[in-house]
């Protein structure tokens, strides 16, 4: 088990803290390891949402469709056409 060190500190409004405290009493834990672990479910929760994009399937469709379809790219057309400075051996 890591030590821990950093200190996490927060104003809360007393109500707040009166529900806080009697729901890490139901589950028979200190406020901080209470606070802390719903933090850390909250936080894990937010991250695993931005992993990840939503949208209908009909959207998804048009999507990948659009990426099937050739852009117009003179410039980069050019460039892939040019006669190389550098070339490998």
């Amino acid at each position: 088990m890591s030590t821990k060190s950093d200190r996490l500190e927060l104003r809360i409004d007393p109500g707040s803290r009166e529900r806080i405290s009697m729901a890490a009493e139901l589950l028979d834990e200190k406020l901080s390891d209470f606070v802390r672990g719903a933090s850390l479910d909250r936080a894990e929760a937010v991250l695993a949402r931005a992993d990840h994009t939503l949208m209908p399937a009909l959207q998804f469709d048009a999507m990948v469709e659009s990426l099937d379809v050739p852009d117009a790219a003179p410039r980069l057309r050019d460039a892939a056409q040019a006669k190389r400075r550098f070339t490998r051996a």
